[in-house]
């Protein structure tokens, strides 16, 4: 039961603690609002953009059409339904994975699920991956050089 103190106020329990301190609370505000003013300056004064992957001209590019399910097996295959890889979930977790988010860029676009993806490696040997149908496309080192690999190796088959 809540008690009332002379002034009308809620009577606070001695034992009774901030969970946030007002100062965490404020300073997490002063935080958020000049991340807010630094990314808004930078839009209005059109900065560019300095933490994006080095460009390098394309050496080599496949298209295929990849397929998954949620356990994480997949299946690569050519543009005229040859088989490219068959992988379990111990070997195409990653690409299921990839597979799923160009699943949900291509349900938000309202475009074909099955249209094949653009596999590309530069010259500078990063690898990337590229839905033509939807103009979403990944810069795959990001995911970590292991990653990246899994698809490197299709682009060597």
């Amino acid at each position: 039961m809540t008690q009332i103190d002379t002034h009308g106020q809620p009577r606070r329990n001695p034992h009774d603690k901030e969970l946030i301190p007002r100062v965490m609370t404020r300073a997490m505000l002063a935080l958020v609002l000049t991340v807010l003013a630094l990314v808004t300056i930078a839009r209005v004064t059109d900065r560019p953009l300095i933490a994006t992957p080095p460009e390098g001209e394309i050496v080599v590019s496949r298209e295929v059409i990849l397929a998954g399910d949620m356990a994480g097996s997949a299946t690569v295959h050519n543009l005229d339904g040859t088989l490219v890889a068959d992988l379990t979930p111990d070997q195409g977790g990653f690409i299921s994975g990839v597979w799923r988010v160009v699943l949900r860029e291509r349900t938000k676009h309202r475009v074909a699920l099955d249209g094949p993806v653009v596999l590309i490696r530069r010259d500078n040997g990063r690898v990337e991956i590229q839905d033509p149908s939807t103009g979403w496309g990944a810069d795959l080192m990001g995911f970590g050089a292991d990653n990246a690999r899994a698809f490197a190796r299709l682009l060597a088959q």
